[in-house]
């Protein structure tokens, strides 16, 4: 006779191995925004507008001085837009 053991020991004999996975939780907790200020890229100005798109007149004319000109002959027409801004509630 076969000195193997039974196939009922042999399975009877065998171990399961078991896994446990574990993962973690991460809890994030955000603080409420700060207040924007003009710096800021998508502050809008008391118009509701951008910077970018604030004072379109002034804009037109200083953009169009620059180009023919230069920004040193320029100064004023650069000022009254800057102001136009400041009145918008830009900080420049």
């Amino acid at each position: 006779m076969s000195s193997a053991p039974s196939l009922a020991a042999r399975d009877s004999s065998r171990t399961t191995a078991t896994t446990t996975t574990t993962t973690a939780t991460t809890t994030t907790t955000t603080a409420a925004a700060p207040a924007l200020s003009s710096k800021d890229k998508d502050f809008r100005g008391k118009s509701g507008k951008k910077i970018c798109c604030a004072c379109p007149s002034t804009k037109l004319q200083r953009d169009s001085c620059v180009v023919e000109r230069g920004e040193a002959d320029c100064r004023d027409i650069i000022e009254k837009h800057r102001a136009c801004l400041r009145e918008d509630g830009f900080d420049v």
